[in-house]
């Protein structure tokens, strides 16, 4: 019996094309490496709050925006 692959879905981050597996924009993030991290966020030109991330659905072809604060002078 052949392994099973996850289905993975096409979506572009920061001007990048990415390959993840569907899911919430939180799940996304995290396998994005972005875990925990501080950051702002925008699905197809739309600011997502922190507190929507895990209602959030991201489907194939989104654009996802991820930016974070920088500090210095």
């Amino acid at each position: 019996m052949p392994a099973t692959v996850a289905p993975r879905i096409e979506i572009n981050v920061n001007g990048d094309t990415q390959a993840v597996a569907p899911g919430h924009l939180a799940d996304v993030l995290r396998q994005l490496g972005y875990g925990g991290a501080k950051v702002a966020t925008a699905l197809n030109g739309d600011f997502v709050p922190e507190r929507q991330r895990e209602a959030t659905t991201v489907n194939a072809g989104d654009r996802i925006e991820v930016v974070s604060a920088r500090q210095g002078g």
